[in-house]
């Protein structure tokens, strides 16, 4: 079975940073250029990586843990993005082991309340079955190419999932990022 490994950013080695490079720019780089962990493709950098690998890496999911606003409260997310398997790894369910394990990361540090992402439309039934639930929200983010506020009406695909806090719990209202997407 491929090994999951949970990796702090900070102490990405070089050999993770060039075998996630590989992944990424196999699948992106014709379209998005060279993947950069500090600013991949434009969105925000994850804290923390879920690497599958077996000598190099298969798959990736990470987060970055941020205080976000959502109506009138802060919330503190996992702010989920990088979530890729490559083409050798599809359909054996590693995608699904990556999120269970990013999961288990999230509830492990305690003062994350919910996982948050937003995804292409056909992406979003994957995350459903990994127990990420839909909301229908607008939200606000710097944009990546740019820099300036984007607000993004509803319709979009935004996913919670629980962490120290129930998926129920999460508040009504709009989002604002507070900086860049995952």
């Amino acid at each position: 079975m491929t090994a999951l490994r949970r990796v702090r950013h900070d102490a990405l080695t070089t050999q993770d940073v060039a075998e996630l490079r590989t992944l990424f720019d196999a699948e992106y780089g014709a379209a998005h250029g060279d993947w950069d962990p500090d600013a991949p493709y434009g969105y925000a950098p994850a804290d923390v990586h879920i690497i599958a690998g077996d000598g190099r890496a298969l798959g990736h999911v990470g987060y970055q843990r941020r205080t976000i606003r959502v109506g009138d409260r802060m919330v503190t997310v996992a702010g989920t993005g990088g979530m890729l398997v490559g083409p050798q790894a599809r359909g054996s369910g590693l995608g699904m082991r990556l999120l269970a394990e990013l999961q288990a990361a999230m509830r492990a540090s305690r003062d994350i309340e919910f996982g948050y992402l937003g995804c292409a439309p056909a992406a979003a039934p994957f995350y459903v079955r990994a127990g990420w639930v839909r909301v229908h929200v607008a939200e606000r983010h710097v944009s990546r190419s740019d820099g300036t506020h984007v607000w993004e009406a509803p319709g979009a695909p935004i996913l919670v999932c629980a962490a120290a806090r129930e998926v129920d719990e999460w508040p009504s209202g709009d989002v604002d990022l507070q900086g860049r997407p995952w």
